[in-house]
């Protein structure tokens, strides 16, 4: 496969049996076969997508000490300002050349999970930057929902299955900066080959070269989607929750050609965690003589904890 699949939500959504049927057959043989597609149809609307990068380049703009004073020690880069080089993918020591941010949960606060999650981080040089982050959070999260629930069905499942999961889960939206390359980068490129921790990923701003997903015979393709596509990915913990039915693709996103190095990229991933009880156990109808358990049982908060140290971002 030399290009990610491009799908429709609104097929999903339609009160048209055989066009819903037909998206969750798509995503699902994509999923199964890249882990990657680009989807059409989404909850973003151009005016929320133009205000959230307008937002997003205000801040990066900030001065650097600005920005670190929202850096918040002790939650594991969580909340708030995350800064350039210090998360690494597994299995590497550089760096990767990136500055972000982290909006996460809106709980209520009677939610079982509130004690778990910290506090969302507020700008105050900036003062439409939060409400604009949690309006693109909760549409990005409704339209993972519905991507669930196609991927339910066509693990047999109830459509509902993910929903419980999903409600109040550990997702988080990271608005990513990454800066000019001003000198040659000796090993580092902007994020190191990586698979993504959780359920699924839906991306922003993939609309320029750079991020590359690896196929079945190892060749590295670019992930390009259309001005109106997110680009959605499958993560280590439904690739886990399904025995490797549903495949978590390795990717990167490659330093641009030397003419570009003086130019910012700007993307932003929404990483859909679910609650950190859910057990990632295999699921039965996806386990046979063929394809025999793969992983221990584990619960999604053990793993994230897991993954957490292995990027950098938990000191043991």
């Amino acid at each position: 496969m030399q290009q990610i699949p491009s799908v429709d939500l609104r097929d999903f959504l339609s009160d048209d049996p055989a066009r819903k049927q037909k998206f969750v057959n798509e995503i699902g043989s994509a999923f199964e076969e890249i882990g990657f597609v680009a989807l059409k149809g989404h909850f973003l609307n151009d005016q929320l997508v133009e205000e959230l990068y307008g937002e997003i380049r205000n801040f990066f703009s900030l001065p650097l000490e600005t920005k670190r004073s929202y850096e918040i020690p002790g939650i594991g880069g969580q909340r708030g300002y995350v800064s350039f080089g210090t998360e690494h993918a597994k299995g590497r020591k550089e760096g990767d050349l990136k500055e972000f941010w982290h909006f996460g949960q809106y709980v209520s606060k009677d939610s079982k999970y509130a004690s778990e999650y910290p506090e969302n981080v507020q700008v105050k040089e900036l003062p439409k930057f939060n409400a604009v982050g949690k309006e693109a959070y909760q549409m990005l999260e409704k339209t993972g929902v519905y991507v669930l629930r196609a991927l339910a069905l066509r693990l047999g499942l109830d459509e509902f299955y993910f929903d419980n999961y999903a409600k109040d889960g550990n997702s988080i939206l990271r608005p990513i900066h990454y800066p000019p390359i001003t000198s040659e980068p000796a090993n580092a490129i902007r994020a190191a080959a990586h698979g993504d921790i959780n359920l699924i990923t839906l991306l922003m701003g993939a609309q320029g070269k750079g991020l590359q997903v690896q196929n079945h015979e190892g060749e590295w393709i670019d992930a390009i989607a259309e001005p109106d596509e997110l680009v959605i990915n499958v993560g280590d913990m439904l690739s886990r929750h399904t025995n490797n039915k549903l495949k978590s693709t390795i990717h990167q996103v490659v330093n641009p050609p030397r003419e570009l190095w003086g130019t910012s990229r700007y993307s932003v991933p929404f990483f859909m965690h679910p609650v950190s009880d859910m057990p990632l156990n295999c699921l039965e109808n996806c386990i046979d003589a063929e394809n025999p358990k793969q992983f221990e049982d584990i619960t999604s908060g053990e793993y994230l904890y897991e993954r957490l140290v292995d990027l950098g971002l938990i000191k043991k």
